[in-house]
């Protein structure tokens, strides 16, 4: 019994000062009381007046059911996952046909959405925010009129203070218009001409790059949140005093057990 006495005083301390386990948690950043849908134009708007395609643009949301930056980062970790609602265009096939047809042509290519993770910088009066970390661009056309999650291949790292917003270099018909002015509202990554669509990409795709988001929008959601799996955080971590007396008992019981026959530790 006595020869295995070291590995039972080893594993004892270990034990004793050994922080407890921590799992990492599954957040979904801008998930608020009211779900991620499908827009749809709503009753009495006319087709010009629906206005639910965002074009060659990053969007963030800045209020959603009252809660202000709803994808504010709160611990680090990675995101691994979007969800996007996409409106069908139309319940007329052939009309959605159309409309597709015209948007790719108009707005440079095929509707595609990507995640773009942004970081303050600068005075927060001038609402300027830097690329930290950006996803792929995601072909969706296969999926309007649905609300799809997408995992990444490659996860973002975030850090507490990062938000989450939604990036499309052509157009996604993302926006649900006419909503409460008060509990929604996003904003573009531009300064200027905000009544209109932007006659350029100003879609924040390059990491490194600022913009200025000052064209909001009150009374429209941006159909998007994004997946979180935060950093596992160790609930009594070791400090440096208790770890130095952990490695001296170790290092101790060690000892005994390499010692030569005639020592201590051959005693019986």
């Amino acid at each position: 019994m006595k020869r295995f006495a070291w590995i039972t005083a080893a594993t004892a301390v270990v034990a004793m000062v050994a922080p407890a386990a921590a799992s990492a948690a599954v957040v979904e950043l801008g998930a608020t009381a009211t779900p991620v849908t499908a827009p749809t134009c709503p009753k009495g708007v006319t087709a010009a007046g629906c206005t639910i395609i965002l074009t060659e643009m990053t969007a963030l949301e800045t209020v959603r059911d009252g809660l202000s930056y709803p994808t504010t980062v709160k611990r680090a970790g990675y995101v691994v996952a979007f969800t996007v609602g996409l409106s069908s265009l139309s319940s007329n096939r052939t009309t959605a046909k159309s409309d597709i047809h015209y948007l790719d042509q108009t707005y440079g290519g095929t509707t595609q959405v990507a995640v773009t993770v942004l970081a303050p910088t600068g005075p927060s009066s001038q609402r300027r925010w830097k690329v930290v970390a950006e996803s792929p661009a995601i072909h969706v056309q296969p999926y309007l009129g649905q609300v799809v999650q997408i995992p990444l291949a490659t996860s973002l790292p975030v850090v507490r203070g990062d938000v989450v917003a939604l990036t499309t270099s052509t157009w996604a018909p993302v926006l649900s218009i006419d909503v409460s002015s008060t509990k929604f509202a996003y904003r573009q990554s531009r300064t200027t001409n905000c009544s209109s669509p932007p006659t350029s990409s100003q879609a924040q795709v390059k990491v490194g790059t600022s913009a200025q988001y000052v064209c909001s929008y009150p009374g429209t959601r941006v159909e998007y949140s994004a997946t979180e799996i935060t950093n596992p955080v160790a609930v009594n971590p070791i400090h440096a005093a208790d770890k130095r007396a952990a490695d001296t008992l170790i290092a101790h019981a060690a000892g005994r057990r390499h010692a030569p026959s005639g020592g201590a530790a051959g005693q019986r």
